[in-house]
């Protein structure tokens, strides 16, 4: 990632930073030094700590939510939308691992009005997917999903590979996307499901995030 100017700086010194220590574990002090400014000019472009992680939280989330809607644009079949969901989620989650774990362990470090905005973005993200599992319902396609259990499980399950996915393991990313969308699908009662179209995910993951380090997406 190129970092341009002193804003994308702390971006970036911020998200590795809450990922590995956590929010509370960071003080402004370290933020500056990792940032080479001093804690007043830190104050200067990012306002508070916690005004930094939930714009880094927004700006996760829209992107989620942008690409989440171009992959599933012009779409009817649910099996095929829930499917590049699900592959476009584990995408994101490995290739963007930092960014995507601050958004989902750090949501309760922010006081309750920012929280509601961050919880709101994430909301319309999730939407996606209870929309295409219901459509897949009213087809016949996928089972009942009491209260949206299962839609939480493999919302849990997909964000799990930014904890542990390797781009020096065995499997490649794009099988790996592929392998989990089919998982999703078996879960909520697809029979003989068809893998998604995991390159149009790859595709939209790049031009969402721009470059990213993995060899899989060369």
């Amino acid at each position: 990632m190129v970092v341009n100017t002193t804003g994308e700086r702390i971006h970036r010194v911020a998200v590795e930073l809450f990922a590995s220590k956590g929010f509370h574990g960071v003080g402004i002090r370290e933020l500056a030094q990792h940032a080479q400014l001093s804690s007043a000019s830190l104050y200067h472009y990012m306002g508070t700590k916690e005004a930094l992680l939930a714009e880094i939280m927004h700006d996760c989330l829209r992107r989620l939510v942008s690409a989440g809607r171009e992959a599933v644009a012009s779409v009817d079949d649910p099996a095929e939308r829930l499917g590049r969901l699900v592959a476009l989620h584990v995408l994101a989650h490995a290739e963007r691992a930092q960014e995507t774990a601050v958004v989902d362990n750090e949501v309760n470090s922010l006081s309750p009005a920012l929280r509601r905005s961050v919880v709101a973005a994430r909301d319309s993200y999730e939407r996606l997917w209870a929309d295409a599992i219901a459509d897949g319902q009213h087809s016949g396609a996928f089972r009942a999903d009491p209260d949206g259990v299962a839609r939480r499980g493999l919302l849990e399950m997909c964000s799990g590979v930014a904890r542990w996915y390797s781009s020096t393991g065995p499997m490649p990313l794009d099988e790996l996307a592929r392998e989990y969308a089919l998982l999703a699908l078996r879960a909520l009662g697809a029979t003989e499901p068809a893998a998604p179209d995991v390159d149009v995910c790859r595709e939209i993951v790049l031009t969402t995030w721009g470059a990213v380090g993995s060899a899989d997406f060369a």
